[in-house]
């Protein structure tokens, strides 16, 4: 087991963030999240203007639905792991139990199988030449 990268960090915030989970500063007040996850392949601007605010505040802050605050989960002492439920990333412990709730349970209609995943910024072109070579090596081997 590893401890979770300032990227899965991101990628996770970025999944909760498109099924309209908040990340909640509470000693502010105030909750944001961004409007816009994706520009083309990569992060939109505004995710990353979201993004430096969390990892540059001098309070705690956390996704709603949780206990972990950002700051934890960026520590050596946390993991970023699928959940068996819904597949989308959960923090756990390091060498510890998972929450016994994801952070899905407060959505009504989650998981949803009718509804496409929450996903990462994607290369569209470089999916679809992946695609196209896996065909021709399936192609190739019959």
């Amino acid at each position: 087991m590893s401890t979770a990268s300032t990227e899965q960090v991101k990628q996770y915030l970025a999944h909760w963030f498109q099924l309209g989970k908040y990340v909640i500063f509470p000693k502010r007040q105030e909750k944001i999240r961004p409007q816009v996850i994706f520009s083309g392949h990569n992060y939109s601007t505004e995710f990353e203007q979201c993004w430096q605010k969390i990892l540059h505040t001098d309070a705690d802050c956390y996704l709603e639905g949780t206990d972990q605050t950002i700051q934890q989960l960026l520590s050596p002492a946390w993991e970023i792991m699928s959940c068996p439920r819904c597949d989308l990333p959960i923090p756990m412990t390091v060498g510890g139990v998972a929450s016994p709730a994801c952070t899905c349970f407060d959505l009504s209609d989650w998981p949803n199988n009718e509804l496409p995943s929450p996903r990462i910024p994607a290369n569209s072109s470089t999916h679809l030449n992946r695609l196209k070579q896996r065909l021709q090596d399936k192609e190739e081997n019959n």
